[in-house]
């Protein structure tokens, strides 16, 4: 898959469901796009999760990072 952002992959896994969705599709043409969003799937999920390691950083006083943690 070429480099896309976010955003870009939600908005084309948005377009495949709706095409899917009409029930229009051959169903060649539905196994390759059903193939294309599981994909896109995968590269959106594993953006959302470096994104929430990123983010379940914080910066120490020293500069330095480390995991935030909640204490329940």
């Amino acid at each position: 898959m070429e480099e896309k952002t976010f955003e870009e992959a939600l908005v084309s896994l948005e377009d495949i469901i709706r095409e899917l969705e009409k029930g229009e599709v051959p169903l060649d043409d539905m196994v390759k796009k059903y193939t294309e969003a599981m994909e896109l799937v995968k590269f959106c999920s594993e953006k959302l999760n470096n994104a929430t390691k990123t983010v379940n950083k914080i910066l120490n006083n020293d500069g330095s990072l480390s995991e935030f943690k909640t204490e329940n």
